[in-house]
């Protein structure tokens, strides 16, 4: 089963899910804010996309940590920390897809290869 991780007032998450189900994609939906980030899973999203694509530097909650706070994600063990203890500075949406692969973000152009 294809599960899409992320929040549900997100504009991206809102687009990837009306993707999916256009697509006819069965998927499960995690959202961060009720059911937190599981651990095993953010490793896993860590080990195949990089730390530094799953932690989203661009968006308005990185932006609002003190600097150093910012500057003390250093590594992947530090990245996850932050990712667990603020589930909004991780890239949204993250998909593990039914095949076992890993994406983060939304990329239609990519994703009509999956299907």
């Amino acid at each position: 089963m294809t599960i899409l991780y992320g929040i549900p007032n997100c504009d991206t998450v809102k687009r990837a899910r009306d993707w999916l189900a256009s697509h006819g994609v069965a998927h499960d939906f995690h959202d961060f804010k009720k059911a937190g980030v599981p651990a095993d899973r953010l490793a896993a999203w860590v080990a195949s996309a990089g730390w530094e694509r799953v932690l989203n530097r661009k968006g308005t909650t990185w932006r609002k940590l003190p600097e150093a706070q910012q500057g003390s994600v250093v590594d992947a063990a530090s990245a996850q920390a932050l990712m667990r203890e603020q589930a909004s500075v991780i890239k949204r949406p993250v998909v593990e897809w039914d095949d076992g692969r890993i994406t983060v973000g939304f990329d239609a152009d990519d994703w009509e290869t999956r299907v």
